[in-house]
């Protein structure tokens, strides 16, 4: 029996789908641990087909290859390091979510997923069949358990495992972040570790997928749930970790300890991420979006350009004749100051052609919505005109607040491939817009001081009539976001929204817009999930929908 095991943490950016590139990381990581000396090479949960894959894993093709590529790679391991690997995995006309243990040329054990995760964003119990609770595999002599992600956040697995005598857990993951990631993953994997006095081996994935977000920080913990080992947070990262067998427990002797991001920053990494591997992985090589002066497109030309590069972003302002000067002048310096392609295009004559052809139908009524969302359709008609010429992939810009009670213009404004911001409230918008301007990460693409300091101070307004702000018709943003957070992040009822001070008008407006908006947000585009509920996988409510909490 062995006493040291070297453990290789390969912390991967998957692209779904993608076998032939994901596997070639997969060996790219396998030679390094070979040069380096590993005894265990460990990949992320779904790795070869990525995660998560969706009704694609219930395709036979998609099945079978992924089978072929795992044994053939496999293959690797004579002579070499042993490999965790993960993949769908069929057995008996049943789908799996298995962990394969590779050893000696061939694979030696198959250990499957018990726990499906069936909230949320999860909805593996559509698609996998639950497998028994696994049995450790040997290797070398140490008995190691392979928990897969939620067989770690459930009770069960773990004191299963140490019941037939496992020593360490490795666990592949693939758990996407949220703001609270980090502290559950520590206190709840923690509170495993420490219950069973198993070591623990935890390696996540990063990159975007859609809506979600995967950032790593892949980690280690002692026998006492001591944090002994750290990877990096939103990219790609390796680590070899000494383990030694001292008495009877395995202790880490050797590995790095980074930082994991939390707070602002893990926000605007997790929004550059997302946006960039959406961008990225679709294939497109430039981004277009309107830069209006305001605080939204700002935000997300400056998050486009860490991401991609200034060279990539393409930012159009198209005034109308309620267009301020000052937002004239916003918009250019903002664009000035990311250093990406700025141009101008009056939409008056769309506007005017439009009001020619409608006049026989609206004459002697008084302006409403309807003038004013033909002004942001013909902004999204005119984006969408240069996409379709030139190529670029339109990024819309609305917040979280607007799309929860509809203030955003469907066809308009919402128009677009991908939402950075989708997910963050107003409020938290501004904090953010003021994190950036102060702080300038040196692995990103952009430039200090992005974001003129007037977008941030001046009145928000979306500049459709004379003088409109958005609290013409909104509470102010701290009071609206407070009541929002209530009703979508906590479901509270709403005597708990009016005891915390607000009015009874103000509540009963907003959970009246909250719910009739719903329509939009099912055709709004995909957006990066930061929150606890974010609009689309998280939050599924009817659009058809007559309830109402009392008031």
């Amino acid at each position: 029996m062995t006493t040291t095991l070297k453990i290789a943490s390969a912390q991967l950016n998957a692209h779904v789908g993608d076998l032939d590139g994901n596997i070639a990381k997969a060996r790219n990581a396998y030679v390094q641990a070979k040069l380096g000396g590993a005894d265990i090479l460990v990949l992320p949960e779904q790795f070869i087909i990525g995660y998560p894959a969706e009704d694609l894993v219930l395709k036979p093709a998609a099945q079978d290859d992924c089978r072929k590529l795992a044994e053939d790679f496999a293959m690797l391991t004579k002579g070499g390091p042993a490999v965790v690997f993960n993949l769908p995995w069929v057995e008996d006309g049943m789908l799996f979510n298995a962990a394969l243990f590779m050893q000696d040329g061939k694979i030696t054990d198959v250990r499957k997923k018990h726990h499906l995760p069936n909230y949320g964003v999860f909805d593996e119990a559509r698609i996998f069949t639950r497998g028994p609770l696994p049995e450790p595999v040997e290797f070398k002599g140490v008995k190691i358990g392979l928990p897969i992600c939620e067989d770690l956040w459930q009770p069960g697995v773990a004191s299963h495992l140490a019941d037939l005598g496992a020593e360490l857990l490795i666990s592949p993951n693939g758990s996407p972040w949220r703001r609270t990631a980090l502290s559950e993953r520590v206190a709840a994997l923690g509170s495993k570790v420490h219950n069973e006095g198993l070591p623990l081996v935890y390696v996540n994935q990063i990159g975007g997928q859609d809506e979600l977000v995967f950032d790593g920080s892949s980690f280690s913990m002692a026998a006492d749930g001591a944090i002994v080992q750290a990877l990096k947070s939103f990219v790609e990262d390796y680590d070899l970790a000494t383990w030694e067998k001292q008495g009877e427990t395995w202790v880490c002797t050797e590995a790095k300890l980074e930082t994991q991001l939390t707070g602002h920053e893990a926000d605007w990494r997790a929004m550059c991420l997302g946006l960039g591997d959406y961008v990225n992985k679709n294939g497109f090589k430039q981004v277009i979006l309107g830069l209006s002066g305001g605080i939204d497109s700002a935000m997300a030309a400056a998050i486009a350009v860490d991401a991609l590069g200034p060279e990539r972003v393409w930012c159009v302002m198209m005034p109308t004749k309620y267009t301020a000067g000052s937002s004239l002048t916003d918009a250019e310096e903002c664009a000035e100051a990311l250093r990406c392609r700025y141009d101008t295009i009056a939409i008056k004559p769309a506007i005017d052609a439009f009001d020619e052809m409608l006049e026989p139908f609206f004459k002697d009524l008084p302006p409403s919505t309807a003038e004013e969302n033909i002004q942001s359709r013909a902004r999204a008609l005119t984006l969408m005109a240069l996409s379709n010429k030139f190529g670029p992939m339109l990024v819309t810009t609305g917040n979280k607040s607007e799309m929860a009670v509809g203030y955003a213009t469907l066809y308009g404004d919402m128009c677009g491939g991908y939402n950075p911001l989708k997910d963050l409230y107003k409020t938290e918008l501004f904090k953010l817009a003021k994190w950036r301007n102060a702080h300038n990460p040196d692995d990103m693409f952009g430039a200090e001081n992005p974001i003129p300091v007037n977008i941030i101070t001046k009145p928000p307004s979306a500049e459709l009539r004379d003088d409109q702000k958005d609290s013409d018709s909104l509470p102010e943003y701290d009071v609206l976001d407070d009541i929002l957070f209530g009703l979508i992040e906590q479901e509270l009822p709403v005597e708990d929204i009016l005891a915390r001070g607000h009015t009874t008008a103000d509540v009963r407006q907003i959970q009246h817009l909250l719910y009739i908006a719903e329509y939009k947000r099912r055709q709004a585009p995909p957006g990066v999930k930061l929150g606890s509920k974010n609009f689309g996988r998280d939050r599924r409510y009817p659009i058809t929908n007559k309830y109402r909490d009392e008031i």
